[in-house]
This record gives structure tokens, sequence and C-alpha cells, in this order.
């Protein structure tokens, strides 16, 4: 078994007292890894007698106020199970921080591969990514068509002024987790503020879509993962921030590259396919993807915040910093 020095985040002895008083149906705790990829909740595969489990809990160090909310995580999952959104079954949640010193929560390991690198994906045919790069959108469009309703979920979020409130959550998150000046990014908050449209379309949306926040098996999404940043909000949000992984070189991600190979549709065609399934237009889109960039470039530099605080547990951290002024310049000429 891995020992609790191997598992930073994760002591195994406390667990494995919760989990046998908790999910005794699912046997003895076995084992536990870290696994790798994502820079922002730790994720662990826990090994027990009737197979593995999926523990998520926040980051260590400090965390900026309303992120990480795996109650709110562990919500979105529940309110999907059994809907046309692929997700994994649900099993537990823990909302003290009394066992792992922050709340964690427990989902079915799915079975799949996770692509993380270009290197995966280049043992694909061309087919093979064509049909995955399908599976993306189509599971993209079947999130933004979630009865709101009957799911549980029409107060998962303010029914309006998504795109207003995002640009002050995020202001307010970047003004927290500065650790320099980039007075491109202020200028960025500053035109977002005046040039986004007052409000949108509101639908169940995902807030981090990409293809290394999935499970694939064959060429179908066999889960959508990471739901931390979900809420209702404007699904050309959405497509614009998964528009910003797709196309990246590895300017900007750790999995850049990975829908680089032959087969794959491009940026454009991805939103051309996403607006022939769904019927949205795209006229408004180059400034969400202003939106998208300005997001992202706020979210990388909380992790490098952390990094630099040591709060920060596997690999990839060091890099997120150096995107922070690229995704600003990115931002500014999408305005401009």
């Amino acid at each position: 078994m891995a020992s609790d020095s191997a598992l930073p985040g994760l002591d195994l002895a406390r667990f494995t007292a919760w989990a046998s008083r908790n999910i005794p149906e699912h046997g003895s705790v076995q084992d536990a890894e870290l696994i790798a990829g994502g820079l922002s909740n730790l994720t662990y595969r826990i090994t027990l007698d009737t197979g593995s489990l999926i523990l998520r809990r926040p980051p260590r160090g400090p965390v900026l106020p309303s992120a990480h909310d795996m109650a709110r995580e562990y919500r979105a999952l529940s309110a999907l199970q059994g809907s046309a959104v692929p997700v994994a079954r649900t099993v537990a949640h823990h909302a003290e921080p009394d066992v792992l010193g922050a709340e964690f929560y427990l989902v079915e390991d799915v079975a799949g591969a996770v692509y993380r690198s270009a290197e995966q994906t280049a043992s694909l045919s061309v087919d093979e990514r064509a049909a995955v790069g399908t599976a993306v959108v189509e599971a993209l469009a079947r999130i933004h068509e979630v009865d709101l309703a009957a799911t549980g979920l029409a107060d998962f979020g303010p029914p309006s002024g998504y795109l207003q409130r995002q640009v002050r959550r995020w202001g307010r998150q970047w003004a927290a987790s500065r650790t320099r000046d980039l007075p491109v990014l202020d200028e960025v908050v500053t035109r977002l503020n005046a040039e986004l449209p007052a409000d949108g379309e509101t639908t169940l949306v995902h807030g981090d879509y990409r293809l290394d926040n999935m499970i694939v098996r064959g060429t179908r999404v066999a889960a959508v993962v990471d739901w931390e940043l979900s809420t209702l909000g404007d699904p050309l949000a959405d497509l614009a921030l998964t528009l910003l992984y797709w196309g990246d070189d590895g300017t900007v991600s750790s999995a850049g590259g990975v829908t680089g190979h032959p087969g794959f549709p491009t940026a454009d065609e991805f939103a051309a396919a996403y607006a022939t399934r769904t019927g949205r237009s795209l006229e408004l889109l180059p400034l969400y993807r202003a939106f998208a960039a300005f997001k992202l470039a706020v979210i990388l530099e909380g992790v490098h915040a952390r990094y630099l605080a040591g709060g920060t547990v596997g690999d990839g951290y060091a890099r997120a910093g150096s995107a922070v002024g690229e995704l600003a310049s990115r931002a500014l000429a999408l305005l401009d």
C-alpha cells in the first residue's frame, strides 16, 4: 500500500477508517495513488476489495473564496445521474475537514483513456480522431440541453446576468491571486466589462470543458469529469473556453497539441459543428473567446500563486505562470 508521503493531501489511515464506517459495501481499502493531470483539485484512485473509486478534494494550502467547492461539484454529478450527459456514478460526499483536512467526494472509477498528451492521440487513426471530435461536440451539446427543472438544477445559479457576474468574479480572483503587475490584464477586465453583451441564453455549463476533462472509451465520451466550475450560464462561453484548449499548441496548457493530429477538427471546425448541432449563432464568438482567454489567465495566475507558496502537488505547475501574459495579450487582440 502506498505510504502517506506518496499521497500528499490524503491521510490514508484516516480515510481507511472513514471508509470502513461509511462505505462498507465497497470492502477494505487496498491501495491509493495520486492521479497525474489537472492543476486544481487533487484527485486520487482508491483501490478497494470491490474495485476502484475516485476521490476528489481541494488543493492543499490557501484557496480563493468560492473556489474548489466539493459540495457543488458533487451536486452537479448527482443531478446528472441517468441523464443524457455521461458522468461517473456518485458514491459519497463528506463535507467536514475532520478526515482529510478538507471536504471530499467519491465517484466510481470509469474505465477508459484520458488524453493529456499529443503522444497518446498519435496512436489513434485519422477516423478515430474524427469520431472522438464528433463525440466531444455531442457531449457539449447535451450538457447545454439538460432539463434544469427535471434534474433539480434550476437554482444552480442565477437565471440571468452570467457574463457580468463572471467578469466580476474573475476580476476579484485576479485581484486576490495576482503575483505581479500585468497592465494588459487590467485593461482586458475594463474592456470586457464594457463590451460583453448584457445577457445571453442560460443553460447548464461545465465551465472547464476540454478533452483531458473527459474519459474516452473507444471513440465515445464515457464520462465528463471535473465539474468544479459548473453553473448556470451562457453556452457560448462554455464553447469559447473549449476552443481555447482545443486549438492550443502547448502555449497555455500542459495538454497542448493533443488535438493537433490529422482527423481532429480544427477549433473553427469544432465551432461550426457545434453551431450545426445546436442551431446557435456564432456572431459574437470572438468576444466570448476573449473572455475565455481572460478567465484561463486568472485561473493560471491562481495556480502560479499556489506554486510559489509551495501548495501544489504534481507536475506542470511551474509552467502555469508563463502562460498568463500570453493569454491576456490574446484576449486583448480578440477584443481589438
